[in-house]
């Protein structure tokens, strides 16, 4: 285990990456969630008010594989209304823009909304669910150890699995990650626990985009995913990824996925 205690560090406006971000296909390029999480901290930072606006929806587009390489996030204003506020972030590397985000927020009001059917949760609970550890990542240390998985329901491999993730770490050193910062540390792992992977072949199945949307901010540290693949034979793949905590449904995760060659392992 690294010795590592977040996967950022500030340095003055800059963003510098842990090794707990390195993602699984390349040593020098970070796993798509800790850049996407520091994007919605910037958008929640500049919206203010934590106890009266929610994050709704957040999607990223990744221009380019994330380095090793401290980052810094600026965001715009696109929409101001009375209930919702539109932002949009870019994360820039080396001055080059490296991701691309939207999001909407919107402001919280008591309502008495109708009768919906009863929202089970996501079973079995993490206590039961057993710890695992994603076994696709290159080197040792990583993002895969600076979170911890345990599979709730499903195999791995198999197209459909669920998942309960947590952060070991902070997302920045020194603070304290929001709900909504949590949930976008592990959301971009949907396509990890619901890979489709045949037996004895690998395929690489990177996400070009993620997009988020939250009906309400998760309670407690873990978050749970359950997750669809489809993987077509031209190249393309989606995950659908339902996402939960221990109370219920919370929102849902959708990734468009780049596939590889199949090799021999």
């Amino acid at each position: 285990m690294s010795e590592e205690t977040a996967f950022f560090k500030l340095d003055g406006e800059r963003l510098v990456p842990t090794v707990l971000t390195r993602g699984p296909w390349s040593p020098i390029h970070q796993h798509g969630g800790p850049p996407s999480a520091v994007m919605a901290r910037a958008i929640e930072q500049a919206a203010g008010e934590p106890d009266s606006l929610q994050l709704t929806r957040f999607t990223v587009d990744f221009v380019r594989p994330v380095p090793m390489e401290p980052l810094t996030v600026s965001v715009e204003l696109v929409r101001d209304g009375r209930r919702a506020r539109g932002y949009a972030a870019v994360l820039s590397a080396g001055g080059q823009a490296v991701a691309r985000a939207t999001a909407l927020v919107v402001r919280t009001e008591p309502v008495t909304p109708p009768p919906v059917p009863v929202q089970e949760p996501l079973l079995p609970s993490p206590a039961e669910a057993t710890p695992f550890q994603f076994p696709f990542f290159r080197d040792s240390v990583g993002y895969h150890t600076g979170v911890e998985t345990r599979m709730a329901r499903g195999a791995f491999g198999s197209g459909r699995a669920a998942a309960w993730m947590r952060l070991r770490v902070p997302l920045v050193l020194g603070e304290a990650p929001s709900p909504a910062q949590r949930v976008l540390t592990v959301a971009d792992s949907g396509s990890g626990v619901g890979a489709a992977i045949e037996p004895g072949r690998f395929v690489t199945f990177i996400n070009a985009d993620l997009t988020v949307s939250l009906h309400r901010l998760p309670d407690g540290e873990w978050v749970g995913l359950d997750a669809v693949t489809v993987l077509e034979p031209h190249g393309i793949g989606l995950t659908r990824t339902g996402l939960h905590d221990a109370r219920g449904p919370i929102g849902e995760g959708l990734q468009g996925l780049v596939v590889g060659q199949p090799v021999a392992r």
